[in-house]
């Protein structure tokens, strides 16, 4: 790889009591970042505190000793709770008042009379600035920002409104960052589901060391994890190696990679049935419609979604899909064989290639010490004329054990699909199939047939 140029830096700080206690959430930190990789430029640290004036001053003056570009977001305002504009004279303008621009008063006077208000006297502080620092241009509001430099180090502090602050950055921050940084820096996110974050990781071993040129790291999110892969900085040589490492990264994870970039399992599962012109229908229980709701998402589902019932009652399940009443009564709803006769009974009716189904305990009251909350099953029906069916333990709450079944069911439909996985008469040519995150192993149930086998 060809010599990498100098490295440059930059930090973020969030600003505001809202931000720090929660009750707002911090989008603009993680755009100013997202850009800041696009420009070439490593991310270092981030802080976000409230409105207190020495604490606001503490923490530039530790970013600025970390990193080469600082951004701060927020306290900008026209009231007593704002007070970037002190907390940054007292950083590069010790012992100095902050002092009225004329022309930065003139921009936020004009903003008022451009839409026939009076400007309110507690707006005249916006236009305040340090001594050695200079006002930014804000066009669309009433905030101007701020630039100023300590110890080589340019620090921008930017106002809170995410309408405000990013043409702001566009026009003022992203030259001097672009002049600075390397180029884009090359990224690639694979999605993968179906192992806990500790197994992924495992199985990635050295090509997580942080010592290596590509970054690898991963993160657990609603039971999808990523692997994120960047190099250090840009390059022809750079874009290569993230590629390698990617094929690395799928190689580990197979079969459990599903998609890349902004790419969901939803989507994913789209694709490979209308490459195969292939469709699929649902019959939910549990899930109580969430299973179609994330079919339908992916633009095209049309193509490939039949359709579906909600079968939360024990009525609509035999009514609708054909679910023997006598099954019902020896099994119980949530069982092995009410999942198969689901998965079966849709698929059937809707005329699809494939159906999925879920019946379950979501709780948080209905569970038994034989079927305990969190414990699901899922059946699906194959062009082949099988249907394989898998008992989950979900732990969490009822939204989270309805969520992960949905993963669970979208994941396993996939490797059928693939035939990546699954017994040898679902096209798996015999291959192992190992259980997915949350599955229970073969066994468990006590009657004595492997779970996944066919009917």
């Amino acid at each position: 790889m060809e010599d990498a140029p100098p490295m440059i830096t930059a930090a973020t700080l969030s600003i505001g009591d809202e931000i720090l206690l929660g009750q707002s959430r911090d989008s603009n930190a993680p755009w100013i970042a997202r850009r800041m990789l696009d420009l070439g430029v490593t991310m270092v640290a981030h802080a976000a505190v409230g409105d207190d004036r020495d604490v606001i001053a503490s923490t530039l003056r530790d970013l600025a000793r970390r990193a080469g570009i600082v951004i701060s977001t927020g306290g900008l305002g026209p009231t007593a709770d704002d007070l970037t504009r002190e907390a940054l004279t007292d950083v590069v303008d010790p012992g100095c008042a902050a002092i009225e621009d004329p022309a930065a008063l003139a921009e936020v006077e004009a903003w008022f009379t451009g839409r026939g208000r009076p400007m309110p006297p507690g707006n005249r502080a916006q236009a305040r600035r340090p001594p050695s620092a200079r006002s930014l241009t804000n066009d669309h509001g009433t905030a101007p920002g701020l630039h100023a430099r300590i110890d080589g180090t340019d620090i921008f502090c930017l106002p809170g409104p995410p309408r405000e602050m990013h043409p702001m950055f566009e026009r003022c921050v992203a030259p001097i960052a672009s002049a600075s940084g390397t180029g884009a820096v090359p990224m690639r996110l694979l999605h993968a589901c179906g192992l806990g974050e500790s197994e992924f990781a495992q199985r990635l071993g050295a090509l997580m060391d942080r010592h290596r040129e590509i970054l690898v790291g991963t993160t657990a999110s609603g039971g999808i994890v990523t692997a994120r892969i960047r190099a250090r900085h840009g390059g022809s040589a750079a874009e290569a190696a993230v590629a390698s490492a990617a094929l690395a990264v799928r190689a580990a994870w197979h079969p459990f990679v599903f998609g890349e970039g902004g790419t969901t399992l939803a989507e994913s599962v789209g694709v490979l049935l209308r490459e195969r012109g292939q469709t699929v229908a649902v019959a939910e229980s549990c899930t109580g419609g969430l299973l179609a709701a994330r079919l339908v998402d992916p633009p095209g589902a049309s193509h490939w979604f039949r359709g579906g019932w909600m079968t939360y009652a024990n009525e609509r399940k035999v009514e609708d899909l054909g679910v023997p009443a006598d099954l019902i009564a020896r099994h119980g709803a949530v069982s092995r064989e009410v999942a198969l006769a689901m998965a079966d009974g849709a698929r059937r009716r809707a005329g699809a290639d494939w159906a999925l189904s879920t019946t379950g305990v979501a709780g948080p009251d209905g569970g038994t010490a034989e079927k305990p909350v969190g414990l699901v099953w899922i059946g699906i029906a194959g062009p082949t004329g099988n249907t394989t069916v898998h008992a989950l333990r979900v732990p969490g709450d009822r939204a989270m054990i309805r969520d992960r079944t949905v993963l669970a069911a979208l994941q396993r439909l996939r490797l059928r699909i693939l035939s990546a996985l699954g017994p040898a008469d679902a096209g798996g040519g015999g291959m192992p199939d190992p259980l997915l995150l949350w599955e229970v192993p073969p066994g468990d149930r006590g009657d004595g047939a492997p779970l996944g086998a066919p009917r």
